[in-house]
């Protein structure tokens, strides 16, 4: 079975982010793989390794995003592909998913994964636009994945009530939760021999798009960025047992309204 695992490299959140202007200003030096697309990568390497098969990973993005590609292959990809664009300042969720259903069109595959959201926008849209792109079955917010006989991937899902099983016929494409499981940190074997695997770098022409149209053609646009509204402090309520609930009572009806 071959996957194809769709990956961004987004900021870091643990590095340090500062709002000024409505600008939003971080570390740029501080871009990693996303969390919830190297667990779709993990579960794809998971399966390829009981069953047999191949994992393979795309990224949209600039030469310098050819780092995530390989930290993708230094945890046991065996190729990466790598969709040059420099600026993907603007681009939304639909625009990436035009772009990457294009390379789908010529690619031979039996899942495509996606992590379910990118930790940078957390729209969580791509993956189904894609499907949609493409007249996939999928399944969204994976949490499990199985491969039962017959090349049927059989989906558990995290819905709003319960867990759901769904079985998919291939090809098929699945967006994965990061509660998926744990990526595994790449080895030092592996880092070494993920400079000698395969990438190969497609430009929009090669693959027949249009990024002006694209990036025309965008409808969701940031406007600006706000820090969040700060907290009015808690209160500590004192006293006996008796007087903390009354006071805590009083709190709820008249100030908080919620009884």
């Amino acid at each position: 079975m071959k996957f194809i695992i769709c990956i961004k490299q987004v900021p870091d959140v643990y590095a340090p982010i500062q709002i000024k202007n409505g600008e939003l200003s971080m570390d740029t030096d501080r871009m990693v793989l996303n969390a919830y697309d190297a667990s779709a990568v993990e579960e794809a390497l998971v399966l390829a390794e009981q069953h047999g098969g191949e994992v393979e990973v795309v990224l949209v993005g600039p030469d310098k995003a050819k780092e995530t590609i390989r930290k993708a292959l230094a945890m046991g990809a065996s190729k990466g592909h790598h969709i040059a664009v420099e600026d993907t300042t603007g681009l939304d969720s639909a625009a990436f998913a035009s772009i990457l259903s294009a390379f789908f069109k010529n690619q031979s595959f039996d899942v495509i994964g996606t992590g379910k959201q990118s930790q940078d926008t957390d729209s969580g849209l791509a993956g189904g636009m894609i499907a949609a792109h493409l007249d996939l079955p999928y399944a969204a917010n994976a949490v499990g994945l199985q491969i039962e006989e017959g090349n049927k991937l059989i989906v558990k899902r995290q819905g709003d009530t319960g867990q759901e099983m769904i079985e998919l016929p291939t090809p098929c494409l699945v967006t994965c939760s990061n509660d998926m499981n744990n990526p595994r940190i790449p080895s030092l074997k592996g880092i070494m021999a993920s400079k000698n695997k395969p990438v190969e770098t497609y430009t929009a022409d090669v693959l027949g798009i249009d990024l002006e149209r694209v990036r025309s053609s965008v409808q969701t646009k940031t406007i600006g960025y706000q820090n969040m509204p700060e907290r009015d402090p808690g209160q500590k309520l004192e006293g006996d047992a008796e007087e903390l609930v009354q006071n805590l009572m009083n709190l709820l009806q008249n100030e908080a309204k919620v009884l």
